[in-house]
């Protein structure tokens, strides 16, 4: 079986596609055939060891998919042989076949094909965390969506509007001003050096925004604050590139709240996943929400997904096809 196993953390140079033994479905588990992964920021920070440094290497990189499931072990529950899953969360993910817990897989519907089900899994329901649990969006509300022409940006833009709220949406070039609009942004400010304060705070006739989503690094965090109205909700994400360090908490402006969150706790028991994910299945369905892929590669080219992808050059979702 092939893979992508990383050999130390540094630059693309170390991933390899190699030759991996066949996995075996253990109790509880289903062995899936993999037919899309998806390509996250979290993988970038595997790679670079800034998380599973604890896990020894070489390993396989990778936590997102869709595919069919090949067999089942002794105790699997929810899943047969035959049946197309999807996972937002399981190690290993870039490669050609993985035995995955069967409580970490959702059946993806017939009227969705595995490519949208593998790009909507890990930016789907942190989008949907984001608007509907961390801050529950309300009609009238106005949304600040850093990255909104990413695979998460293009989401959140959208739930935040079908919610009923408004967006004003960041890029970092005018590449990407119109796949923001066509997400459904209201506005869109094309920043890459944390300069976007002033120009939402005049969108918004001074008020600020209720909310400000951010995954960008410390460079944008002090804009964000500004940006917020009083009493807005700041919610920060991301720890690949790193936090603001530490702060004075009595020094945080107009009352505002601030948290970091993290999709997990959206999706912390078998049920919600299930619950969470076919709620985004029939929004596609039903023509609600859109996802934008930006690039497939097969999975010897993971490297250059990851090198594109940190290169901000790329709009919506990027996967390997094993």
């Amino acid at each position: 079986m092939k893979a992508i196993v990383m050999n130390g953390a540094k630059g693309c140079e170390m991933l390899e596609h190699v030759e991996r033994p066949e996995p075996v479905a253990g109790p509880g588990e289903a062995l899936v055939e993999i037919a899309f992964a998806g390509v996250n920021f979290m993988d970038i920070g595997v790679r670079q060891g800034a998380v599973w440094a604890d896990r020894p290497n070489p390993k396989v990189l990778g936590v997102e998919g869709a595919g069919r499931v090949l067999a089942v072990g002794d105790g699997a529950r929810g899943v047969a042989p035959g049946q197309r899953v999807a996972w937002v969360y399981a190690p290993g993910s870039y490669a050609e076949r993985i035995a995955i817990p069967a409580a970490s897989l959702v059946p993806v519907p017939n009227v969705i094909d595995d490519r949208t089900a593998a790009s909507v899994m890990m930016q789907g329901l942190t989008a949907s965390h984001f608007a509907t649990d961390f801050y529950p969006v309300q009609p009238g509300d106005v949304a600040f969506v850093h990255a909104a022409a990413g695979g998460l940006g293009l989401l959140l833009t959208q739930i935040v509007r079908l919610r009923g709220g408004h967006v004003i949406g960041r890029v970092s070039s005018d590449q990407k001003v119109a796949a923001a609009k066509q997400a459904g942004a209201d506005h869109v400010i094309v920043d890459a050096e944390g300069r976007f304060a002033d120009e939402a705070l005049r969108l918004t006739n001074g008020d600020g925004v209720h909310v400000v989503y951010d995954g960008s690094g410390p460079k944008t965090f002090q804009g964000s604050l500004d940006v917020l109205r009083r009493s807005g909700v700041f919610c920060w994400y991301g720890p690949i590139l790193g936090g603001p360090g530490p702060l004075d908490i009595m020094s945080l402006p107009k009352s505002i709240k601030i948290g970091y969150a993290a999709f997990l706790d959206h999706i912390h028991t078998p049920e919600l996943l299930r619950a969470s994910s076919a709620r985004l299945f029939d929004w596609i369905t039903e023509g609600k929400l859109r996802v934008r892929i930006g690039g497939e590669y097969p999975l010897g080219d993971a490297a250059k997904a990851h090198a594109d992808m940190e290169s901000r050059k790329t709009t919506g979702k990027l996967l390997l096809v094993p």
